[in-house]
């Protein structure tokens, strides 16, 4: 069963334009965790659905839940927004069951949608306007909210086009300025970033990265594993069931066994290197890289206590040149079928 532990990422670089928060931030900050399931299950049949979800997700961070189509990520966000309610097991988002949301917790939730549901033929101010006054935002004074949301999307310039000429990733950044209008403190954003450019994937990310910031969590599906670096935690889905859920960097490490370093030598004492290196205490293994011939990648315990200690046992008197040493981080995509591996092993 995977759990959160009490770490956290030192937060990228904000990029986006601020969004000033429409209401006074809180005193007293919030230690409670804004999301708590406790073998939570929707069962659509025997072997199809979401299954013993069991997670808790810390108040200012970005949580983000990936894996494959149809693994059950929008049946999780679902039954966390209140729309399906759990066949077995408990839920408590902001402190409620999501069946049982009173008018003021919905009012602090913001929905980001898999698929575009706003109105072709209206304008993007129209959209956000409607959207607004679905919340009750007074008429008076209304665009002061708006505004700030538009520069936040990069919308300005669009703002009186027909949403149905609007190109796809520019209604993506439509529908995140929507589910922001009642200026929530808790965000779903339901394979957010789906069918868009890699640029402007970044400046999604920047966008949630600056929304952490001021303190609103985020719930973000993906499947693009990569995005799983932007996270402060991430929970990985395979047949319906939460495999794996810690950190990026503890995900990593446990997917590797520890840390990797890579290190370039001579390719004539390529043998001689490995030979030694599978001798050194602080070593768990040692692999040769397939695409460049003096490429070795080095699995220890502690990458920055083992790297310069390799140096001095590799440039003594065994003749092999030390080309290049650094610490390697694979791509998450590796990470995530490695992951995915153990645990088809596992059953």
């Amino acid at each position: 069963m995977a759990t959160l532990i009490d770490s956290v990422l030192e937060p990228p670089k904000v990029m986006a334009t601020p969004l000033p928060p429409a209401n006074a931030p809180e005193v007293v900050p919030d230690k409670r965790p804004i999301i708590v399931t406790d073998n939570a299950s929707m069962l659509f049949a025997p072997d199809l659905g979401v299954f013993d979800l069991t997670l808790s997700i810390p108040r200012g961070t970005i949580f983000g839940l990936i894996g494959p189509s149809g693994c059950g990520k929008t049946t999780t966000v679902r039954m966390l927004t209140g729309v399906y309610k759990p066949t077995s097991g408990e839920m408590r988002v902001l402190d409620e069951a999501p069946q049982h949301f009173s008018t003021r917790t919905r009012e602090r939730i913001g929905y980001m949608p898999q698929q575009f549901v706003l109105y072709p033929q209206l304008t993007t101010w129209e959209n956000l306007n409607f959207v607004a006054s679905l919340y009750g935002l007074p008429l008076l004074g209304r665009h002061k909210r708006l505004e700030p949301l538009l520069d936040f999307v990069e919308l300005q310039d669009a703002r009186n086009r027909l949403v149905s000429r609007l190109s796809h990733g520019m209604q993506r950044r439509l529908a995140v300025a929507a589910a922001l209008v009642n200026d929530p403190i808790l965000i779903f954003a339901d394979e957010p970033t789906a069918g868009i450019d890699p640029v402007l994937r970044h400046k999604f990310w920047d966008n949630f990265r600056a929304l952490r910031e001021q303190g609103r969590t985020l719930f973000v599906t993906t499947q693009y594993i990569g995005e799983a670096a932007y996270c402060d935690y991430v929970g990985i889905m395979r047949n319906g069931r939460l495999i794996e859920c810690d950190t990026p960097e503890n995900l990593r490490r446990k997917a590797l066994g520890g840390e990797v370093i890579r290190l370039v030598v001579d390719v004539p004492h390529v043998r001689d290197a490995m030979r030694r290196l599978d001798a050194h205490p602080a070593v768990n293994q040692v692999q040769r890289s397939q695409r460049e011939p003096g490429q070795l990648f080095v699995y220890t315990d502690d990458a920055a206590a083992t790297l310069p200690a390799l140096v001095t046992y590799l440039n003594g008197d065994s003749g092999i040149q030390v080309q290049l040493i650094d610490r390697y981080e694979p791509p998450f995509d590796d990470v995530f079928v490695k992951l995915l591996e153990e645990d088809a092993e596992n059953g």
